[in-house]
């Protein structure tokens, strides 16, 4: 994946719409091959609103955003505060994004959004929500947001909420943007959860844990 800028510009530009062109004539919505810039993925994305929902399109992924109600517990109940409030408190005055929070008597102070633009670090990862599919009625992520144990979301420690990135299996190349939309893992030596969809489509959903590339993704359009 070269990070140098090419020599060829417009022969390069050209190899990379045409894909795109025929996409669209195809299918009539924006796909583009990524290519990375300052260490940050960058990608054309779509969004469209429906009632109660919205979908986002990025990079090929399709993302069913739905507010969950303030009833529905947590996926992660040892949250103990967000930004000096409790959880849902915090979530209904919308102050997560890069709010502070504790669990378990222990501060987490997240990145910045500028700071997280150029987010990419290597570490290992694990999947969660498998307990969500043996328990009664929906669960929230700690934003809001309806989770879907077979959806592609994840939760990190330090992201701002919500954000993309892309995560890259390292053991076999396999490669997904999910959107990051809740906190943990609170595990020692693990960096990004991921739902049990996203394990899935990269492959370690059996394996439980994998080494794992994340880089932050840049919307454009």
């Amino acid at each position: 994946m070269p990070e140098r800028k090419s020599k060829q510009p417009l022969r390069l530009w050209a190899a990379l719409l045409a894909p795109v062109v025929l996409f669209l004539s195809a299918c009539g919505v924006v796909k583009t091959t990524y290519r990375l810039t300052k260490g940050t993925v960058v990608l054309a994305y779509k969004v469209t609103k429906f009632a109660g929902s919205t979908v986002y399109t990025v990079g090929g992924f399709t993302f069913d955003v739905i507010t969950a109600p303030l009833s529905w517990p947590l996926t992660h109940d040892d949250i103990d505060t967000i930004d000096g409030l409790s959880p849902k408190e915090a979530i209904a005055q919308n102050r997560v994004k890069a709010s502070p929070y504790v669990v378990r008597g222990k501060r987490y102070v997240p990145m910045t959004v500028a700071q997280a633009q150029t987010y990419r670090e290597k570490g290992i990862a694990s999947w969660y929500g498998n307990e969500t599919y043996r328990q009664r009625g929906g669960h929230m992520t700690a934003n809001g947001e309806a989770f879907n144990p077979d959806g592609l979301s994840a939760a990190h420690k330090h992201l701002p909420l919500p954000m993309f990135v892309r995560v890259t299996n390292l053991s076999n190349r396999r490669s997904i943007i999910v959107r990051v939309n809740d906190r943990g893992p609170f595990v020692e030596g693990r960096m990004i959860d991921l739902s049990a969809g996203a394990a899935k489509k990269l492959g370690f959903y059996e394996q439980g844990t994998a080494r794992v590339l994340v880089e932050a993704v840049d919307l454009e359009g």
